[in-house]
């Protein structure tokens, strides 16, 4: 890829939806993204005959942001103004039509990207945060992309790392808001049940409650990520860059990279069905492959990473390289 690959990036598309990044917050993965791709040298092309792939580079974030103020937020509002999108870049370049957009991609975050995009980009390489393997996450075409919750766009690795294993006195550790039906269902079996097993509903937003946060998980084995409205969760990649294991408890939910990443390897999965038997669940688990996983998550931590200048192996490579191999496979199995 690093040799190969060009891309070339419409230019059409107003802001703030398309071309304005959105690097701060839950949805920043696409944001950055976006940013960094736009300023590559080593893969973007001004000549689209030359290119491999097509970019449409709108945010899924900025353009819900801008239909809400304007007071037609829904979603089929913005499948709409996606839809005539598309229309205008089909009837000026021929690259669309030459494959129905299956050459094109997207990266979209916010939780109603894969119906927004659904119908009008249904035949692109889907880079999305919601990946729902029962849903409308199409797991031949698209891939997942990881949901980074980004504090300081100045700093985005700030205050990564935690403690070693052998200093890890929390069996388990989660705290969040009751989005969705799963998590009123952990704090039922789990809120202050076992003194191990730190189980919290949302912690105070204010400066001492973030770093509360952080510091349960620097200090826990094991972090626990429970779906919420749908089933991605920053926590996943939080967990990794404090290096705490991930518990990931999310039917239908498909992990980021799993084509080149062997989850199991450092982290655990539990079936929604299971979460009230989580603890005995962790407590199986012989210390030497908890210090294994632990290990584990230290490994993968840089392809979590987003850098101001993209680094090999970092997350804007593997999600450019998973975009990629989706395209790469549909061309071998035509």
């Amino acid at each position: 890829m690093e040799r190969l690959l060009k891309v070339f990036i419409y230019k059409e598309g107003e802001t703030p939806g398309f071309h304005q990044p959105y690097t701060r917050g839950i949805y920043a993965s696409e944001g950055w993204f976006l940013k960094l791709m736009e300023t590559s040298k080593k893969f973007v092309v001004r000549n689209p005959k030359k290119a491999h792939l097509f970019y449409l580079p709108f945010s899924s974030k900025m353009l819900r942001l801008t239909f809400s103020e304007q007071s037609s937020g829904g979603k089929k509002d913005l499948e709409k103004y996606l839809n005539t999108y598309v229309g205008l870049i089909s009837r000026k370049y021929r690259f669309w039509n030459r494959t129905g957009g299956a050459d094109h991609f997207l990266v979209a975050c916010h939780d109603w990207a894969p119906y927004i995009t659904g119908t009008c980009m249904k035949n692109c390489i889907r880079a999305l945060c919601n990946a729902n393997v029962g849903k409308d996450f199409k797991i031949d075409k698209d891939t997942s992309l990881p949901v980074t919750y980004i504090r300081s766009a100045a700093d985005p690795l700030k205050d990564v790392g935690g403690k070693p294993a052998s200093e890890r006195s929390i069996l388990a550790f989660f705290a969040g808001g009751m989005h969705g039906y799963l998590r009123p269902i952990l704090l039922h079996h789990w809120e202050n049940k076992e003194p191990d097993m730190k189980i919290f509903g949302p912690m105070s937003r204010d400066i001492e409650g973030k770093r509360l946060y952080r510091e349960y998980m620097k200090s826990s084995k094991y972090c626990v990520c429970a779906r919420g409205y749908e089933v991605h969760t920053p926590r996943i990649v939080e967990a990794i860059f404090y290096e705490c294991v991930p518990v990931i408890i999310s039917d239908n939910y498909v992990p980021p990279f799993f084509e080149v990443l062997n989850w199991e390897v450092f982290s655990v999965f539990v079936q929604e069905k299971d979460i009230h038997n989580l603890r005995n669940i962790l407590l199986s688990i012989p210390e030497e492959k908890y210090e294994a996983m632990q290990l584990g998550v230290k490994m993968v931590q840089k392809h979590f990473f987003w850098h101001k200048i993209p680094v090999k192996y970092d997350l804007f490579h593997m999600t450019l390289n998973s975009i990629w191999n989706k395209r790469v496979l549909q061309v071998k199995t035509r």
